[in-house]
């Protein structure tokens, strides 16, 4: 992290929630922009030791990464763009499908997101013959994101999204974005981003959903 300045990004993001209006923000969609910003400004520990990888967390067995790596974040930039994107989907949804539903897919994608995104690099690493998948290592709320964008389109079907002047179907935007995103932002995770695409899929078009039902209580 750099030396701690002032926060274009986090000053930016207060002048959003102030716009959208403390009481139009439903409470699990608040408290977790919230715990965010708080741990941008507190970090529990540097990113190095919160970021997720195939080696720190799987060989070295440091699981608590799967919980902190997604509510950290590199930078005030990157924490900006996550939690206004979190503020849209998470207000639509979370109407959508009542807080505490949300707050468990919120929980659960969070950690999942993680594994997959393991999963990905160790895969890449055998398939190429590369190691240096394994030691690659993620922060940030992103992944979750791309999760609840499957999510946010599979309840509200049909239209089409403006991704980088290209219109398409909101139903395929998640997959354009994705691209779109590594090629202009080369040092974003696409594994993470992909991990978030493919655990939205498997809630809403796989067992993901059912699974979460039975083990509801």
């Amino acid at each position: 992290r750099r030396q701690r300045g002032v926060d274009v990004g986090l000053i930016l993001l207060l002048s959003q929630v102030f716009q959208f209006g403390l009481e139009n923000i439903p409470p699990v969609t608040l408290g977790t922009l919230a715990l965010n910003v708080f741990l941008f400004l507190k970090p529990l520990k540097p990113l190095l030791k919160v970021c997720i990888s195939v080696d720190q967390s799987y060989y070295q067995k440091d699981w608590q990464r799967l919980l902190l790596a997604p509510v950290h974040h590199a930078d005030d930039w990157h924490l900006y763009f996550n939690m206004v994107s979190l503020l849209w989907k998470g207000i639509k949804l979370e109407h959508k499908l009542g807080s505490i539903l949300f707050g468990y897919i919120i929980a659960v994608f969070s950690v999942l997101i993680g594994i997959v995104y393991m999963v990905l690099e160790f895969a890449l690493a055998e398939l190429l013959s590369d190691p240096s998948y394994k030691m690659n290592c993620a922060v940030g709320f992103s992944g979750v994101l791309f999760a609840l964008k499957v999510l946010n389109n599979h309840h509200h079907p049909g239209g089409t999204s403006n991704i980088m002047g290209i219109h398409v179907s909101r139903r395929y935007a998640c997959w354009l974005e994705l691209v779109a995103i590594h090629l202009c932002s080369p040092g974003t995770s696409f594994a993470g981003h992909l991990a978030g695409i493919l655990v939205g899929l498997m809630y809403t078009l796989g067992p993901l959903k059912m699974l979460m039902k039975a083990t509801a209580g």
